[in-house]
């Protein structure tokens, strides 16, 4: 009689202790997070990867275009300015805030993407350019020089410039997010050149309607991509101007449309005014 209590109370303490140790592994279990699926990684994969490719790519049509043509166009080269400057800004700001890896590595393939678009827009510079000209419309002839070597040696400046300033004030956070601002600031000016272009010349020739879409889509993208992975302050402010500007682009295309503009013949008339003019000798 006395085993048969002992054993009933010995079973009685081993379920207590054995409840008491439940309890805190089951809160365990309930209070974790939810652990990622492999799709969602793999969705997230393929995300850092459109937003690191994309933005470069963009560019491959209209350098094509130039080279078929063997024309510049209609294209802002100040374009190639403003996206280099800030991507190498931007590399800086890389440095002191540590910011998705993707978006460095977009930096480095659009400097290396503008450099090859760049020397493109020189070889084959328009007949009325400034420097075509032998006008100077910009202090120093900013941007408007005539060989590729010059806009090299400014970048290479630029860029000892900001790692000077990078070693001295990299502790400082006032100072990593002025750089930040005025990267991605810089950047989201990119299509006003453009818009200005397309204003002057009341058309979109030789501008790309690819490029123009790329411009809209990849911004629209970015814009998305900066809120949801809860980037810096800096991202989605510029990205949301960038895609206003956009929007007045694709306006002008469709108020203006892609005519030549006066100082630009097409072939067919080149062609017919030199029969004229040989005609007229003889």
């Amino acid at each position: 009689m006395t085993c048969s209590l002992c054993n009933r109370r010995l079973q009685s303490r081993n379920k207590a202790a054995h409840s008491k140790c439940s309890r805190p592994l089951l809160n365990t279990i309930m209070s974790a997070e939810p652990i990622p699926s492999s799709s969602t990684n793999w969705i997230s994969l393929l995300a850092s990867i459109g937003m690191a490719v994309g933005p470069p790519l963009v560019y491959a049509d209209q350098a094509y275009s130039i080279v078929k043509k063997k024309d510049a166009t209609g294209f802002s080269r100040d374009v190639c300015a403003i996206l280099l400057i800030a991507n190498i800004t931007r590399c800086f700001f890389w440095l002191g805030s540590k910011f998705e890896t993707a978006l460095l590595v977009q930096s480095i393939l659009m400097i290396l993407a503008q450099l090859a678009l760049l020397y493109i827009c020189i070889l084959y510079r328009p007949k009325t350019s400034p420097e075509s000209l032998g006008l100077k419309t910009r202090p120093l002839s900013f941007w408007q020089w005539n060989n590729y070597v010059q806009y090299i040696e400014f970048l290479a400046g630029l860029i000892l410039c900001q790692a000077i300033i990078f070693l001295v004030f990299n502790h400082s956070e006032v100072y990593i997010s002025i750089l930040g601002f005025c990267a991605l600031g810089l950047e989201s000016t990119l299509p006003i050149p453009q818009l200005i272009s397309n204003y002057k010349q009341r058309s979109l020739y030789g501008f790309r309607t690819s490029t123009l879409l790329g411009w809209f889509g990849g911004d629209s993208y970015k814009t998305v991509y900066f809120f949801l992975q809860n980037s810096p302050l800096q991202f989605k402010v510029c990205a949301i101007f960038q895609l206003s500007v956009d929007v007045a682009i694709l306006a002008q295309r469709v108020a203006y449309g892609t005519p030549p503009p006066p100082t630009v013949l097409p072939d067919d008339d080149d062609l017919e005014q030199a029969l004229a003019l040989e005609s007229e000798s003889s």
